[in-house]
């Protein structure tokens, strides 16, 4: 009898035991060393975030700042995986890219998108933004709102639009009136105002990629260009090139967009976040890109001796008499009705 009581105490303490080993080891899974930040991250929304320029430009920089906003204002619900350099696609990819879901979003440049809409044949306009004050008014206004409302057929989400800055010239030869262009070969967006803009004053334009430039310039395939500062310091063109002209002639900016369906998917609050962070990017990315081009501007200066020449604002305002002529040929594309807003903004503006 003692032998079975000594078999049961010993059984009974053994089965206590073992209950509170299990509940020991369950607390301790459910409490001890947790990763908060790798909770539901099965759930986790992706948005793979694809552009064409290298990482420390004014775009490259922007994508970078919206991914960190998102990661912060979604709490880690949302991570966007940006792949700059056209690391996945190029120009010509992108958008089919975009809209086969194969990335959610992208950021190509104004002039791309003018084969979707050719409203936005308005942005490559020469000198219809005649300073920064103008540009602002129209890019985060009625004009801005409309551009990015009439993607929505094409079943795209236009999310915002960013800046660059304004373009300038760079050439083999000195450039410092529009009789200038004759003769010369540019690399341009793909953009019939842009081939317009160049060939109405007798000059011949290529369209290539933005990293097919330095190569066909170097090549010889083309003598000149136009681009922003910054992506003339990036991009090393200045030193392939022998004379720059400073004439903000035209603007460079990008579309930033998403594949219509997939944002329509996403959680109400999510979406409000992400459009939170995309209009704290942009109105961060407005002061970063002049400060990068002016930044890029001095290093050009410092480091190289291409002969700089800047237009006089009589110089300037002869350019502009002489370009805008080709404002009438687009405005039946364009349309009345946008051209007028812009007109009204851009002659407010004039100096």
């Amino acid at each position: 009898m003692r032998a079975f009581w000594g078999y049961f105490a010993l059984i009974s303490f053994g089965l206590i035991l073992a209950i509170f080993i299990a509940f020991q080891s369950l607390f301790s899974k459910e409490d001890v060393g947790k990763d908060y930040e790798q909770v539901g991250m099965k759930d986790q929304i992706i948005i793979k975030f694809s552009h064409v320029v290298a990482e420390n430009t004014p775009k490259g920089l922007a994508a970078v700042h919206f991914a960190k906003l998102v990661d912060d204002y979604t709490n880690h619900r949302v991570k966007v995986e940006v792949f700059p350099n056209q690391s996945l696609y190029g120009d010509q990819e992108e958008i089919k890219a975009l809209l086969e879901n194969k990335v959610q979003m992208i950021a190509p440049s104004t002039s791309t998108l003018t084969d979707l809409s050719p409203k936005w044949l308005l942005l490559d306009l020469p000198y219809i933004f005649p300073n920064r004050d103008a540009l602002k008014e129209a890019l985060y206004g009625e004009v801005g709102e409309e551009l990015l409302h009439d993607l929505e057929r094409n079943h795209i989400k236009g999310m915002a639009l960013w800046t660059n800055h304004f373009k300038q010239i760079t050439s083999n030869t000195p450039i410092h009136t529009t009789t200038d262009f004759e003769g010369k070969t540019f690399r341009i967006m793909p953009s019939k105002v842009l081939k317009e803009q160049f060939e109405h004053f007798g000059a011949s334009t290529l369209m290539l990629q933005f990293n097919e430039t330095f190569t066909n310039l170097e090549q010889h395939k083309t003598d000149s260009q136009e681009n922003t500062i910054s992506n003339i310091y990036s991009k090393k063109l200045y030193r392939l090139q022998n004379y720059l002209t400073i004439s903000n002639h035209g603007f460079l900016g990008y579309g930033v967009l998403m594949n219509q369906q997939f944002w329509d998917e996403l959680p109400p609050d999510i979406q409000v976040q992400i459009q939170r962070a995309m209009q704290e990017t942009t109105e961060w990315l407005w002061t970063k890109s002049d400060e990068m081009n002016r930044q890029s501007l001095l290093e050009i200066e410092r480091s190289s001796s291409i002969s700089m020449y800047k237009l006089s604002p009589a110089e300037k305002k002869q350019w502009m008499n002489e370009m805008t002529v080709i404002y009438p040929k687009f405005e039946p594309i364009i349309g009345a009705e946008l051209m007028n807003k812009m007109k009204v903004i851009r002659e407010k503006h004039i100096k």
